[in-house]
């Protein structure tokens, strides 16, 4: 769940009312970039809100209207332009910041992390997700020399079975030719211990992925500090063991 603060959603709140350590920009400055959420980074870019709509507000509302980053990323800068509080040079600012987030993703390959280990995908994109107040499901995607390609968000809220497309889980794989990927989610409760609805879904991935000659390398879920490897454990793979 969200915190509420003063019995109001975070996100109904103007960014001068929010407490000072719930602000985007103080937030990031505290904690790092990799804290926050892709609402509260868009709000960094975007600075300001509209009249009636916070910038976290309008940040959440263009995620949610074009179904996450990656949708946001494929719009072109006309239509960001003619989005309600956007504007041209709020447009082109979140245009420039998608771009370069593409370029880097596309750098020189031998700079990307290698996932040899759990221990080397927790601390590409696991360690900060012990912050996150909901369930987030990323997914790391894999080159032939299991070098990350790019770090998706498949979901935010209840991750399980019952709450996670399959089909979701693959779509930028499938995109981006990946060979391979990991997936990660967070406990907010702290406690990494995978439940039967992580171990159901794991099952799930891994069986899809062998139908679309995609590998599940591994399903790591994360808590306060720690994480489990539902590989190492057995847990929803056909054997044990680290790949």
């Amino acid at each position: 769940m969200q915190r509420v603060v003063e019995g109001r959603n975070r996100y109904h709140l103007t960014v001068k009312e929010l407490p000072p350590d719930e602000r985007p920009r103080e937030r990031l400055l505290r904690y790092g970039a990799g804290a926050l959420t892709n609402a509260e980074l868009l709000a960094v870019v975007l600075n300001t809100g509209t009249r009636g709509e916070s910038v976290l507000e309008l940040a959440q509302r263009l995620l949610v209207e074009h179904s996450g980053l990656a949708g946001l990323a494929r719009v072109d800068l006309e239509t960001l332009r003619r989005a309600h509080g956007l504007g041209e040079a709020k447009a082109a600012k979140l245009k420039a910041a998608l771009e370069l987030g593409r370029r880097l993703a596309l750098a020189q390959p031998e700079e990307r992390p290698v996932i040899r280990t759990p221990e080397d995908a927790y601390a590409v994109a696991g360690a900060d997700m012990a912050t996150l107040e909901q369930e987030h499901l990323r997914v790391l995607l894999l080159d032939a020399k299991n070098r990350v390609l790019r770090t998706v968000t498949v979901s935010q809220g209840n991750v399980s079975g019952a709450q996670v497309r399959v089909a979701e889980v693959f779509k930028d794989a499938i995109r981006h030719n990946a060979p391979a990927i990991m997936l990660l989610h967070n406990h907010p409760s702290g406690d990494p211990t995978p439940s039967r609805a992580d171990i159901t879904l794991t099952a799930s991935v891994v069986q899809a992925g062998e139908l679309l000659g995609i590998e599940v390398v591994d399903h790591l879920v994360v808590g306060q500090g720690d994480f489990r490897s539902l590989r190492r454990l057995g847990l929803g793979f056909s054997g044990n063991g680290s790949r």
